[in-house]
């Protein structure tokens, strides 16, 4: 097991913690973060783009002038994609973008994201964060102390209070153990765990059984 630092919020050391070493240890391959990165990109796109075809575009049911004997190009639809203002040859439609990533590989990612984040000394864990008012110059202060730029932080259960106080800072995001991702982690440069946050992480994992 790995033992790290534990950290108040002005980054005084407040003793020490075990991280499971199944979690936060693991090989790192870039090509399973690749996949599931690219997973988790697919699945947020709406895929809503249309183009018209020529079943939706209006007009069309009567030939536009006869076979033949007028000199012009035969022409059966003004909705034909050779048309001004007829159908898209084609063109996007709506689809799922979505792909199946299995479960023991998306644990797998994210334990090896957990663990680039600790072997490159960028893994803090922060006994608390105890703010006089959800402000934001309160945690912009906690935030200098603790030297955060672009921060993840993970809390656990009802804070409220940090997350007002945060969410005007640029770079810095809050999550929980059960919402935590992937692509979260490596947009961040650091990763900050709260300490009573780091047990359901790793609760996670043993709940799947990865």
């Amino acid at each position: 097991m790995a033992t790290v630092t534990v950290y108040d919020q002005n980054r005084q050391e407040s003793g020490s913690i075990e991280l499971d070493a199944d979690v936060f240890e693991v090989d790192v391959r870039p090509e399973i973060l690749h996949l599931v990165v690219r997973a988790q990109a697919a699945a947020r796109r709406a895929g809503t783009h249309q183009t018209k075809t020529r079943a939706f575009v209006s007009g069309g049911g009567v030939k536009p002038w006869k076979q033949k004997g007028t000199g012009r190009a035969r022409s059966g639809s003004n909705r034909s994609p050779i048309w001004r203002g007829g159908a898209v040859i084609f063109g996007p439609q709506p689809r799922d973008y979505s792909f199946k990533v299995n479960s023991k590989v998306r644990a797998l990612a994210l334990k090896m994201a957990l663990s680039s984040r600790l072997a490159a000394n960028d893994l803090m864990v922060v006994k608390n964060i105890k703010l006089p008012e959800a402000k934001t110059r309160h945690f912009a202060k906690v935030a200098g102390d603790l030297g955060l730029k672009k921060a993840l932080i993970v809390t656990s259960g009802d804070a409220a209070d940090i997350l007002r106080g945060a969410r005007n800072i640029p770079g810095l995001t809050l999550t929980t153990p059960d919402r935590l991702s992937v692509t979260e982690i490596l947009n961040h440069k650091q990763l900050v765990l709260l300490e009573a946050a780091v047990a359901p992480v790793q609760a996670r994992f043993a709940a799947k059984g990865a």
